[in-house]
């Protein structure tokens, strides 16, 4: 995990060097995630980072959920702890839906409720339109925003910025969460697997 964090750290701090690359060059590949120069703005260092966090957490994430079989995802290590359908659920509203929306300033979907119980490929596909959504949100974020003032969990004043960063790491504790049950369930999580030569 830190690892990956650091890769992570080191893509945003490599983005204002990566100018005097060849412009035909992928500034980055993690996980198979291009984050190419095209994509990178001198001006948006943070926002263009952060939509490559999406495109890489919505691709591990929803690999994860397709991984774990349907009969799985009642599982959970203790009785205290989420079930993996619960993680899927909770991702997809409480999570994407709002953390997108609060970072961005977009509107979130008005969605069907989802619950862990749910039937797996119900999850799955609203998992896919919940990265949508923070797909499509995110496009046009500029980081002349981040200091924008908003209202976040319970009508507290933030900024943008701070949703930013609470949606990345919120992304990455429930990766990690999904990859060990996984784990437990003896099945490898999509970052541990090597690529094909």
């Amino acid at each position: 995990m830190r690892a990956t964090l650091g890769t992570i750290l080191l893509a945003v701090c490599a983005l204002p060097a990566a100018s005097a690359a060849q412009a035909n060059e992928p500034i980055i590949v993690v996980d198979g995630v291009r984050l190419e120069r095209a994509g990178v703005d001198a001006k948006n260092p943070v926002s263009d980072a952060f939509r490559f966090v999406e495109q890489r957490q919505a691709k591990n994430i929803t690999d994860a959920a397709e991984l774990m079989p349907a009969d799985k995802y009642g599982y959970k290590p203790t009785p205290a702890q989420m079930s993996f359908g619960d993680v899927v659920a909770h991702l997809i509203a409480d999570g994407n839906d709002y953390l997108c929306s609060a970072a961005s300033g977009q509107k979130s979907p008005d969605r069907p409720k989802f619950a862990g119980t749910d039937p797996k490929d119900k999850l799955v596909a609203g998992l896919k339109d919940s990265f949508q959504f923070c797909s499509t949100a995110l496009a046009a974020m500029q980081d002349a925003q981040l200091g924008d003032s908003i209202k976040f969990f319970g009508g507290r004043m933030s900024t943008r910025g701070l949703a930013t960063l609470i949606t990345v790491a919120d992304w990455a504790d429930h990766y990690s969460q999904m990859a060990n049950y996984l784990r437990l369930n003896g099945l490898l999580p999509p970052t541990a697997k090597r690529p094909a030569p």
